[in-house]
């Protein structure tokens, strides 16, 4: 009899939001800052968005332990892949990488991912989830807070956006996500990334955009 793989609690219970869209030539990932225990708030400026290599970065959401671990073993093998073949390692390679880390957990990491970066191909997307599937699409959310998010990024995605407002839409997106969210909120976190690098923009540049919706 053929057993059905059913998430754990703590990851269809997840508490967060998190957001990644393709803009003209540049990605965002956004984040809340809110880090739930139940109905504990258990801190308030939490990281979300880690920078792998020099324009690959991703957002977590899920087990802090899990995610910090595996934030930690990307970061070792991409430095190694790119020491060993001379090159960065590109965003759909780094992302089958963090894939069949986790398929072969087999749900031992109760942590999803979004997953940016910019590299030949131009700037990519992807969500991978606890077992390791891989979604590419321009635009997508995690955690409680995404149906709202999502309904956001509906309304207000175009292609080719402009960096400024593709900036602005993350902002809304995880704004209107907090305003309904109980298990999002505090503050946001915006990274952009480009064939320029990867950069985490300051707060009182996101804290402007913020106040402005």
């Amino acid at each position: 009899m053929e057993h059905e793989l059913k998430p754990p609690a703590e990851i269809t219970k997840t508490g967060t939001t998190t957001v990644g869209l393709i803009g003209k030539d540049c990605v965002i990932l956004a984040s809340d800052q809110r880090a739930t225990m139940g109905l504990l708030i258990a801190n308030k400026t939490a990281q979300k968005i880690f920078q792998i290599t020099d324009r690959i970065g991703l957002t977590i959401a899920g087990s802090v332990a899990d995610a910090q671990s595996l934030v930690d073993l990307l970061r070792a093998e991409t430095k190694l892949f790119e020491i060993q073949r001379g090159r960065p390692i590109r965003v759909k390679a780094m992302t089958r990488l963090l894939s069949n880390i986790l398929f072969q957990g087999r749900g031992l990491y109760m942590v999803g991912f979004l997953v940016g970066g910019y590299d030949d191909d131009g700037p990519q997307i992807y969500q991978s989830d606890f077992i390791g599937s891989i979604l590419s699409d321009k635009f997508v959310s995690t955690g409680s807070g995404s149906p709202v998010a999502l309904g956001a990024l509906e309304a207000g995605y175009k292609d080719d956006m402009p960096k400024k407002k593709a900036i602005e839409l993350a902002v809304r997106a995880v704004a209107a996500a907090i305003e309904r969210d109980a298990a999002s909120g505090n503050s946001i976190l915006v990274s952009v990334i480009d064939k320029d690098g990867y950069e985490a923009l300051e707060k009182d540049a996101i804290m402007k955009i913020w106040k402005k919706q």
